[in-house]
């Protein structure tokens, strides 16, 4: 997800209350029927589940109804097709009293009537050019907005979409199209299913007038598709086609795409782009006819992998869905454009990094209950930063390895920091647990002062190194550019883990200056001064 929003949406957006689950989702089954003449939404979900403990009682999310006439009404409601069974909707969940106990690893079916107008995670609008479309907007927990589920990232189940609207419409969604019909009074039936478990966050519906182009495959056999609002065809077709060489290239750097098609979608999504499983949905203005959003395209791609398919535990772990994001985008950028692009683009994120540290004081690792706060450069721009500094310390290799490896892994399932730490110590034979805590668990940044002093009858240069952070000291390499008269240079790399160290270089000529971590590779404040 790109963080292109006006973050006041978000003042709602809280953890909810999930507890420990006592089941595991398998499969959604969403019939929905949308019309021109409401807002209201006509849903029947079908739920499957796994126990997994002793239970009596089950709890699905769904907003309630609300003062304002929005919120979600749920009815009806029953156990493997039996008799309604005793239910109490109320603080947006739906508590669920079962007529037995159930055992571990016993399944059942629940099926949940509902009927309202969507408070959030369905957006009912019109698009630019004044056209009615709905799109599913569920990042980070407003799923249940508008569809009973359990609105958890931890918890991934496979999902369809049975959708009639209008005619004139058009429905995208996760997965392949399993059929499309037209029906009596000017309606239509389409039905789409993934078979790959997903979470909730990025399990969507698009329905509006598309213009769709075939985009080509990725390894001759991934569908790629462009859907875009009709008065952008041409520019719209031409800007989203680069998204197949996007996928292409990280079906080769992380692994195989994971899901049967993408489909690139110009929609009404709040976000800069969000990364809908198979489907993403890229901001409406994201269409220029200039392939401007390159970046936006691959940072909503490389979430297929990271962020969709392996995904994060819970959102304190954010970074391992967006800092990968963003740094996987730089990759492709420098495969692209070199590596002075790759330059360019970390030293803007720095200047991002350190800005944000001035204005908040929190680690990467965050388990704040508010999910806007999230939506800040540490989850992004550092948790890039962390890769890029760890591809410096483990070399191009090694890292591509690392991130293969932790990929195909955690492919399908979930995880925390602490996992991929261990993957980077399995792949590496090193010890990797002072540089995780120092860079993801603490909330400040290096601050380092460069002092130096050159003795030209001694040929030596005396280089003191001051961290001046209110933490303890980081432990890391810094890289100094030491240039010399007749124009020579070369660099000198000081390994610093003490508040004050003070080196001794022995140099063969006369020192002009010096430029610290010349090839931008260190996330830190950096000053220099030269003694007299």
């Amino acid at each position: 997800m790109k963080k292109t929003i006006l973050l006041a949406l978000f003042s709602g957006f809280l953890v909810s209350a999930w507890g420990q689950r006592n089941v595991d989702v398998l499969h959604y089954r969403y019939e929905l029927e949308l019309s021109d003449k409401t807002d209201s939404v006509f849903g029947k979900a079908t739920i499957r589940v796994r126990f997994l403990a002793e239970s009596t009682k089950i709890r699905f999310d769904l907003t309630s109804p609300r003062k304002d006439g929005r919120g979600m009404f749920a009815y009806n409601i029953s156990e493997d097709n039996a008799a309604p069974m005793e239910s109490v909707h109320s603080n947006n969940v739906i508590n669920l009293t079962l007529s037995g106990k159930k055992s571990v690893n016993d399944t059942a079916s629940y099926t949940i009537y509902f009927r309202g107008i969507p408070a959030d995670g369905l957006i009912i609008s019109r698009n630019m050019y004044g056209n009615r479309t709905f799109f599913a907007d569920n990042w980070p927990n407003r799923a249940h907005c508008w569809i009973p589920c359990v609105d958890d990232p931890a918890d991934k189940a496979t999902v369809e979409f049975l959708v009639t609207a209008p005619s004139h419409y058009q429905v995208v969604s996760n997965g392949i199209q399993l059929e499309e019909i037209n029906l009596t009074g000017d309606k239509k039936f389409t039905h789409w299913k993934e078979e790959v478990p997903l979470p909730t966050k990025v399990m969507v519906i698009g329905v509006a007038d598309f213009a769709v182009q075939h985009a080509g495959f990725v390894n001759n056999c991934i569908p790629v598709s462009s859907w875009v609002f009709p008065e952008t065809t041409d520019k719209g077709f031409y800007d989203y086609a680069i998204g197949r060489d996007i996928a292409a290239f990280f079906d080769q750097y992380i692994g195989p795409y994971p899901y049967k098609k993408l489909a690139n979608v110009q929609s009404k999504t709040i976000y800069g782009g969000m990364e809908n499983a198979g489907a993403i949905f890229y901001y409406e203005s994201s269409v220029t006819g200039r392939r401007s959003e390159e970046s936006l395209f691959s940072h909503e791609i490389a979430h297929q992998w990271f962020g969709d398919m392996a995904t994060e535990k819970s959102f304190a772990h954010l970074w391992l869905s967006e800092g990968f994001a963003t740094y996987l985008t730089h990759i492709y950028m420098e495969s692209k454009y070199g590596t002075d692009s790759l330059k360019a683009r970390m030293q803007e994120d720095r200047e991002a990094v350190l800005d944000f540290v001035r204005q908040s004081k929190r680690p990467v690792v965050d388990s704040t209950p508010n999910y806007k706060s999230l939506l800040n450069a540490n989850s992004y721009q550092k948790g890039g930063w962390v890769l890029h500094m760890l591809r410096r310390e483990l070399g191009d290799s090694v890292f591509h390895e690392c991130i293969r490896h932790y990929y195909a892994q955690y492919a399908g399932g979930n995880a925390e920091t602490t996992d991929f730490r261990k993957i980077v110590e399995g792949i590496s034979g090193r010890e990797f647990s002072q540089f995780f805590r120092q860079w993801l668990f603490t909330p400040v940044n290096p601050r380092i002062a460069v002092s130096w002093k050159y003795q030209p009858g001694e040929k030596n240069l005396q280089v003191t190194i001051t961290q001046l952070q209110a933490s303890a000291p980081f432990d890391l390499p810094l890289e100094l550019l030491l240039n010399m008269e007749g124009n020579k240079s070369f660099v000198k790399e000081l390994h610093i883990s003490k508040q004050a160290e003070t080196f001794s270089i022995p140099l063969t000529g006369a020192l002009q200056s010096i430029v610290p971590d010349p090839e931008i590779s260190l996330l830190a404040e950096i000053t220099v001064n030269q003694e007299k």
